[in-house]
């Protein structure tokens, strides 16, 4: 009997199926900073103890999307390991901030599953949750994944797609309860732009690009522990249908978040993703530019110092966006669009 994990395939999944995912990450303050050295992300929030104070934290929380990036990455050794593609997320929260000194831990259910024509590979939907030391939540959310077959000709289970929220309901974003935006500082945090001065409809060009190497992706991905093959294996990735490796999705999304600094600086949380789509693969050279449409603004239930921001930001590789590439009337999207994100933006009031 092997002992080694090949990972689950298509057909091995069952709608109900539990995993408590292996090796619980403590975060460090080691962790923040190579963040910051990947990605570039310059949220004031999570890069200086004492902004963090002035509005009530006790230091600087880690990214947001550090904590998405570990979440994920527990889970794919039982859930992704023979991914194809990552394909889609739903009903994303942040809950408790995590802080240097935290563990986090991660469990998974499958919800739904949808074999392809082909039988090659199928469609798993999953709700995975990641708590804290203290069992406190802190990403909770739905993603489905194409994953290969391990026999094209195996018996799978019956057909079940679950039905996903459209978006979450800013009563149900978390808003860290020792916050206090009295002492907001906008020059510390790079922007004058507050809830009020945005409006639906509006969007923002994010001007700058950051092109991807194999060093950055392929370190991202042994940073976090995610073991998806089309990652990080270049021999195998010689027998895809692109010839070569995948950059993770995450990486992507993470550019894309430091990316909308220059226009959404107080944007200072990432409070719940409502939907997003990796609309098509990037590489290593691929340089990536993004831009964000306003589509709500929302008050947040007994706060009067914050409100809630929901942004669609594309990514675009090698196409900067003031031509604003997304989808055309035909409903496809620009060839150059690599992400399509639908998201919850916590931001201060101007009369904070």
């Amino acid at each position: 009997m092997s002992k080694t994990n090949t990972g689950n395939f298509f057909e091995d999944f069952k709608v109900g199926q539990a995993f408590r995912h292996a090796t619980p990450r403590t975060l460090t303050e080691a962790d923040a900073a190579l963040n910051i050295g990947l990605y570039g992300s310059r949220f004031a929030i999570n890069s200086s103890d004492a902004f963090a104070r002035a509005i009530g934290l006790p230091r600087a929380p880690l990214d947001d999307m550090l904590v998405f990036h570990v979440v994920i990455a527990k889970t794919v050794p039982d859930i992704s390991y023979n991914a194809v593609a990552n394909l889609g997320y739903a009903e994303f929260r942040w809950g408790a901030l995590v802080y240097p000194g935290d563990t986090v831990s991660v469990g998974s259910k499958v919800l739904g599953l949808r074999e392809n024509s082909n039988r090659a590979s199928g469609v798993v939907w999953v709700r995975s949750t990641g708590v804290n030391q203290r069992g406190e939540m802190v990403l909770d959310y739905v993603r489905w994944v194409m994953v290969h077959k391990r026999d094209p000709n195996a018996a799978v289970a019956p057909l079940s797609v679950p039905k996903t929220d459209a978006s979450v309901s800013p009563a149900d974003l978390a808003v860290p309860a020792a916050l206090s935006l009295k002492r907001y500082d906008d020059e510390a945090a790079g922007s004058p732009h507050r809830w009020e001065d945005y409006e639906p409809g509006e969007r923002i060009d994010h001007v700058s690009g950051y092109t991807l190497e194999d060093s950055d992706h392929m370190f991202s991905t042994r940073l976090y522990q995610n073991t998806a093959r089309v990652h990080f294996d270049a021999f195998a990735g010689k027998d895809t249908r692109f010839g070569r490796r995948l950059a993770y999705g995450g990486h992507v999304i993470s550019l894309a978040r430091a990316l909308s600094f220059n226009g959404l600086a107080n944007g200072f949380r990432v409070a719940a993703i409502n939907a997003g789509s990796h609309v098509a693969p990037t590489f290593s050279g691929d340089t990536i530019y993004a831009w964000s449409e306003v589509l709500e603004t929302a008050p947040l239930p007994g706060r009067s110092d914050v409100g809630a921001l929901r942004v669609r930001t594309i990514a675009a590789k090698d196409c900067p966006c003031a031509s604003w590439p997304g989808k055309g009337a035909d409903g496809k999207y620009h060839p150059a669009v690599v992400l399509d994100l639908d998201y919850w933006l916590l931001m201060p009031f101007r009369g904070a």
